[in-house]
Protein backbone atom coordinates (compact mmCIF):
# COMPACT_ATOMS: atom_id res chain seq x y z
CA UNK A 1 0.00 0.00 0.00
CA UNK A 2 1.44 3.57 -1.20
CA UNK A 3 0.73 5.50 2.21
CA UNK A 4 1.27 9.39 2.61
CA UNK A 5 4.52 10.53 3.67
CA UNK A 6 5.02 13.00 6.48
CA UNK A 7 5.61 16.35 4.09
CA UNK A 8 2.30 15.69 1.99
CA UNK A 9 0.44 14.72 5.46
CA UNK A 10 1.87 18.66 6.54
CA UNK A 11 0.64 19.93 3.36
CA UNK A 12 -2.46 18.57 3.79
CA UNK A 13 -3.12 19.72 7.17
CA UNK A 14 -1.76 23.42 6.43
CA UNK A 15 -4.38 23.66 3.55
CA UNK A 16 -7.43 21.76 5.76
CA UNK A 17 -6.97 24.12 8.94
CA UNK A 18 -7.04 26.79 6.60
CA UNK A 19 -9.40 26.26 3.53
CA UNK A 20 -7.03 28.58 1.49
CA UNK A 21 -4.57 27.08 -0.74
CA UNK A 22 -2.46 30.75 -0.56
CA UNK A 23 -2.27 31.03 3.01
CA UNK A 24 -1.65 27.58 3.42
CA UNK A 25 1.59 27.78 1.29
CA UNK A 26 2.70 31.25 3.04
CA UNK A 27 2.31 29.12 6.05
CA UNK A 28 4.23 26.55 4.74
CA UNK A 29 7.22 29.09 2.86
CA UNK A 30 6.45 27.90 -0.20
CA UNK A 31 4.66 28.77 -3.69
CA UNK A 32 1.19 27.87 -4.30
CA UNK A 33 1.62 25.64 -7.55
CA UNK A 34 3.55 22.98 -5.97
CA UNK A 35 1.43 23.17 -2.96
CA UNK A 36 -1.17 22.78 -5.45
CA UNK A 37 0.08 19.66 -7.13
CA UNK A 38 0.77 18.25 -3.94
CA UNK A 39 -2.50 18.08 -2.93
CA UNK A 40 -3.89 17.19 -6.47
CA UNK A 41 -1.13 14.36 -6.03
CA UNK A 42 -2.56 12.65 -2.35
CA UNK A 43 -5.94 12.64 -3.42
CA UNK A 44 -5.02 10.72 -6.78
CA UNK A 45 -3.11 8.69 -4.45
CA UNK A 46 -5.42 8.19 -2.01
CA UNK A 47 -8.53 7.41 -4.66
CA UNK A 48 -10.64 10.38 -2.66
CA UNK A 49 -11.47 13.94 -3.07
CA UNK A 50 -10.16 15.64 -0.01
CA UNK A 51 -11.35 19.13 -0.74
CA UNK A 52 -14.34 20.79 -2.65
CA UNK A 53 -12.94 23.73 -4.10
CA UNK A 54 -14.89 26.75 -5.72
CA UNK A 55 -13.42 29.89 -7.33
CA UNK A 56 -14.68 31.39 -3.85
CA UNK A 57 -14.07 28.70 -1.39
CA UNK A 58 -12.30 25.40 -0.40
CA UNK A 59 -14.42 23.00 1.89
CA UNK A 60 -13.18 19.76 3.15
CA UNK A 61 -14.85 16.74 2.04
CA UNK A 62 -16.24 13.66 5.00
CA UNK A 63 -13.27 12.31 3.57
CA UNK A 64 -10.58 15.31 3.97
CA UNK A 65 -12.15 15.77 7.76
CA UNK A 66 -11.99 12.01 8.71
CA UNK A 67 -8.05 12.10 6.97
CA UNK A 68 -7.67 15.54 8.94
CA UNK A 69 -8.33 13.96 12.43
CA UNK A 70 -5.77 11.02 11.40
CA UNK A 71 -2.99 13.23 10.36
CA UNK A 72 -3.23 15.88 13.80
CA UNK A 73 -2.59 12.73 15.46
CA UNK A 74 0.40 11.62 13.77
CA UNK A 75 2.11 14.48 12.70
CA UNK A 76 1.63 15.59 16.45
CA UNK A 77 2.86 12.23 17.75
CA UNK A 78 6.06 12.50 15.24
CA UNK A 79 6.53 15.94 16.84
CA UNK A 80 6.61 14.47 20.24
CA UNK A 81 8.93 11.63 19.61
CA UNK A 82 11.44 13.53 18.08
CA UNK A 83 11.40 15.98 20.73
CA UNK A 84 11.40 13.40 23.50
CA UNK A 85 14.35 12.14 21.46
CA UNK A 86 16.00 15.26 21.61
CA UNK A 87 15.67 15.18 25.45
CA UNK A 88 16.68 11.90 25.78
CA UNK A 89 20.22 13.06 23.88
CA UNK A 90 20.27 15.84 26.39
CA UNK A 91 19.79 13.60 29.60
CA UNK A 92 23.34 13.33 30.03
CA UNK A 93 23.63 16.98 30.92
CA UNK A 94 19.87 17.25 31.89
CA UNK A 95 19.35 17.50 36.28
CA UNK A 96 16.45 17.05 38.75
CA UNK A 97 16.44 19.43 41.68
CA UNK A 98 13.98 17.78 44.03
CA UNK A 99 13.35 19.24 47.91
CA UNK A 100 11.83 16.36 50.36
CA UNK A 101 11.13 16.65 53.87
CA UNK A 102 11.94 14.09 56.09
CA UNK A 103 9.17 11.82 55.93
CA UNK A 104 9.87 11.32 52.31
CA UNK A 105 12.88 9.74 53.70
CA UNK A 106 11.13 7.59 55.72
CA UNK A 107 8.42 6.04 53.20
CA UNK A 108 8.79 6.39 49.34
CA UNK A 109 11.88 9.01 48.54
CA UNK A 110 14.11 6.15 48.40
CA UNK A 111 11.85 3.37 46.18
CA UNK A 112 11.39 6.60 44.05
CA UNK A 113 15.26 7.45 43.69
CA UNK A 114 16.59 4.01 42.64
CA UNK A 115 13.94 3.50 40.15
CA UNK A 116 14.46 6.51 38.68
CA UNK A 117 18.29 6.33 38.29
CA UNK A 118 17.95 2.82 37.20
CA UNK A 119 15.34 4.53 33.86
CA UNK A 120 17.50 7.48 33.83
CA UNK A 121 21.28 7.16 34.91
CA UNK A 122 22.16 9.85 32.90
CA UNK A 123 20.07 12.78 34.90
CA UNK A 124 21.53 13.95 37.60
CA UNK A 125 19.42 14.61 41.23
CA UNK A 126 20.45 17.24 43.12
CA UNK A 127 18.56 16.73 46.88
CA UNK A 128 17.77 19.54 49.28
CA UNK A 129 15.99 18.52 52.96
CA UNK A 130 13.92 21.31 53.42
CA UNK A 131 10.45 22.14 54.84
CA UNK A 132 7.26 22.57 52.86
CA UNK A 133 6.88 26.37 53.12
CA UNK A 134 10.52 26.49 51.69
CA UNK A 135 9.91 23.96 49.16
CA UNK A 136 6.82 25.60 47.96
CA UNK A 137 8.62 29.12 47.54
CA UNK A 138 11.81 27.35 46.25
CA UNK A 139 9.09 25.83 43.46
CA UNK A 140 7.47 29.21 42.83
CA UNK A 141 11.37 30.65 42.11
CA UNK A 142 12.32 28.28 39.69
CA UNK A 143 14.91 26.98 42.44
CA UNK A 144 13.48 23.51 42.80
CA UNK A 145 11.93 21.04 39.50
CA UNK A 146 9.90 18.54 42.39
CA UNK A 147 9.34 19.01 46.04
CA UNK A 148 8.31 16.09 48.53
CA UNK A 149 5.84 18.00 50.61
CA UNK A 150 3.13 18.00 53.22
CA UNK A 151 0.53 20.62 52.67
CA UNK A 152 -1.16 22.65 52.71
CA UNK A 153 1.20 25.66 51.41
CA UNK A 154 1.51 28.76 50.07
CA UNK A 155 1.29 29.06 45.80
CA UNK A 156 -0.38 25.75 45.80
CA UNK A 157 -2.41 26.92 43.29
CA UNK A 158 0.12 27.08 40.99
CA UNK A 159 1.28 23.47 41.65
CA UNK A 160 0.74 20.39 40.00
CA UNK A 161 0.78 17.53 42.39
CA UNK A 162 0.32 13.90 42.88
CA UNK A 163 -0.28 11.95 46.29
CA UNK A 164 3.00 9.57 46.89
CA UNK A 165 2.02 8.72 50.61
CA UNK A 166 -0.81 8.67 52.99
CA UNK A 167 0.08 8.08 56.04
CA UNK A 168 -1.54 6.54 59.25
CA UNK A 169 -0.17 8.12 63.02
CA UNK A 170 1.49 6.22 65.81
CA UNK A 171 2.59 6.59 69.13
CA UNK A 172 5.84 7.66 69.93
CA UNK A 173 7.18 7.26 73.56
CA UNK A 174 10.27 6.49 75.57
CA UNK A 175 11.01 2.83 75.80
CA UNK A 176 11.35 3.54 79.48
CA UNK A 177 7.80 4.85 79.99
CA UNK A 178 5.02 3.24 81.82
CA UNK A 179 2.85 2.58 78.06
CA UNK A 180 6.03 1.46 76.30
CA UNK A 181 5.49 -2.37 77.07
CA UNK A 182 1.80 -2.63 76.39
CA UNK A 183 0.18 -4.56 73.81
CA UNK A 184 -2.68 -3.58 71.38
CA UNK A 185 -3.55 -0.01 70.58
CA UNK A 186 -2.86 2.69 72.89
CA UNK A 187 -5.97 5.13 73.42
CA UNK A 188 -4.51 8.79 73.41
CA UNK A 189 -6.54 9.36 76.53
CA UNK A 190 -4.31 7.56 78.48
CA UNK A 191 -1.51 10.29 77.96
CA UNK A 192 -3.57 12.92 79.43
CA UNK A 193 -1.98 15.39 81.10
CA UNK A 194 1.98 14.20 79.95
CA UNK A 195 4.19 16.28 78.20
CA UNK A 196 3.91 16.27 74.41
CA UNK A 197 6.67 17.10 71.67
CA UNK A 198 5.31 18.52 68.20
CA UNK A 199 6.00 19.96 65.14
CA UNK A 200 5.03 24.14 65.17
CA UNK A 201 2.00 24.32 63.30
CA UNK A 202 3.63 26.89 61.08
CA UNK A 203 5.92 23.91 59.96
CA UNK A 204 3.00 21.28 59.07
CA UNK A 205 -0.66 22.80 59.86
CA UNK A 206 -1.94 19.33 58.53
CA UNK A 207 -0.42 17.30 60.81
CA UNK A 208 -0.11 19.62 63.94
CA UNK A 209 -4.13 20.00 63.01
CA UNK A 210 -4.77 16.23 62.95
CA UNK A 211 -2.92 16.04 66.60
CA UNK A 212 -4.61 18.56 67.91
CA UNK A 213 -8.15 16.89 66.87
CA UNK A 214 -7.19 13.38 68.26
CA UNK A 215 -6.81 15.36 71.48
CA UNK A 216 -9.83 17.55 71.31
CA UNK A 217 -11.59 13.61 70.77
CA UNK A 218 -9.91 11.90 73.32
CA UNK A 219 -11.36 15.26 75.79
CA UNK A 220 -7.86 16.49 76.64
CA UNK A 221 -5.50 19.11 75.60
CA UNK A 222 -2.43 18.86 74.56
CA UNK A 223 0.37 19.48 76.74
CA UNK A 224 3.39 20.82 74.74
CA UNK A 225 6.88 20.32 76.49
CA UNK A 226 8.68 20.63 73.26
CA UNK A 227 8.99 21.72 69.48
CA UNK A 228 11.47 20.77 66.81
CA UNK A 229 10.91 21.56 63.26
CA UNK A 230 12.59 17.86 62.33
CA UNK A 231 10.88 14.67 62.90
CA UNK A 232 14.33 13.26 63.87
CA UNK A 233 14.33 15.66 66.49
CA UNK A 234 11.07 15.12 67.64
CA UNK A 235 11.85 11.37 68.25
CA UNK A 236 14.90 12.22 69.93
CA UNK A 237 13.61 14.06 72.16
CA UNK A 238 10.96 11.43 73.13
CA UNK A 239 14.21 9.19 73.59
CA UNK A 240 15.48 11.26 76.06
CA UNK A 241 12.15 11.41 78.06
CA UNK A 242 10.83 14.85 77.05
CA UNK A 243 7.40 13.80 76.34
CA UNK A 244 5.77 11.40 73.90
CA UNK A 245 4.69 12.40 70.39
CA UNK A 246 1.94 11.71 67.87
CA UNK A 247 3.85 10.93 64.44
CA UNK A 248 2.96 9.56 60.92
CA UNK A 249 3.82 5.73 60.79
CA UNK A 250 6.90 5.91 58.42
CA UNK A 251 8.34 7.62 61.17
CA UNK A 252 9.19 4.00 62.77
CA UNK A 253 11.62 3.44 60.01
CA UNK A 254 14.01 5.56 61.07
CA UNK A 255 15.24 3.22 63.80
CA UNK A 256 16.16 5.01 67.12
CA UNK A 257 17.04 3.68 69.87
CA UNK A 258 15.11 3.99 73.36
CA UNK A 259 11.90 4.44 71.40
CA UNK A 260 9.00 2.17 71.13
CA UNK A 261 6.11 3.40 68.80
CA UNK A 262 1.96 2.20 69.46
CA UNK A 263 -0.65 1.99 67.07
CA UNK A 264 -2.99 4.68 68.35
CA UNK A 265 -6.48 3.03 69.38
CA UNK A 266 -8.33 6.30 67.88
CA UNK A 267 -9.86 6.42 63.68
CA UNK A 268 -8.07 9.55 62.56
CA UNK A 269 -7.38 11.36 59.10
CA UNK A 270 -4.81 9.89 57.18
CA UNK A 271 -1.76 12.86 56.48
CA UNK A 272 -0.71 13.27 52.62
CA UNK A 273 2.60 13.88 51.30
CA UNK A 274 2.68 15.33 47.75
CA UNK A 275 5.25 15.21 44.64
CA UNK A 276 4.79 18.75 43.57
CA UNK A 277 5.66 20.38 40.70
CA UNK A 278 5.64 24.13 39.32
CA UNK A 279 2.27 23.76 36.61
CA UNK A 280 3.34 23.62 32.85
CA UNK A 281 6.71 23.25 33.29
CA UNK A 282 7.84 19.41 33.28
CA UNK A 283 10.30 18.68 29.88
CA UNK A 284 11.11 15.04 29.38
CA UNK A 285 13.15 13.67 32.62
CA UNK A 286 10.47 14.89 34.53
CA UNK A 287 7.42 13.30 33.16
CA UNK A 288 9.41 10.37 33.59
CA UNK A 289 9.60 11.12 37.23
CA UNK A 290 6.47 11.69 37.77
CA UNK A 291 5.65 8.43 36.10
CA UNK A 292 7.32 6.75 38.05
CA UNK A 293 5.67 8.50 41.42
CA UNK A 294 2.46 7.72 40.20
CA UNK A 295 3.47 3.88 39.57
CA UNK A 296 4.46 3.68 43.49
CA UNK A 297 1.93 5.53 44.69
CA UNK A 298 -1.14 4.53 47.57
Amino acid sequence: MNLPDLRQLRYFVAVAERLHFGRAAEALHISQPPLSRAIRALEDQLGVALFTRSRRRVELTPQGTRLLEEARRVTGHLERTVHELRAMAAGAHARLRIGFVSLADYGVLPGLLKAYKSAQPCVRLALREMLSPDQAAALAAGELDFGLLLPPVAGAARLEHLVVQRERFVVALAAKHRLAAGSGKLALAQLAGEPFVTIPRQIAPRLYDIVAQLAAQAGMSLNIAQEAIQMQTVVSLVSSGLGAAVVPASVSNLGRRGVVYRELAERHPRLDLWLAWRRGTLDAPGREFVALARSLAP
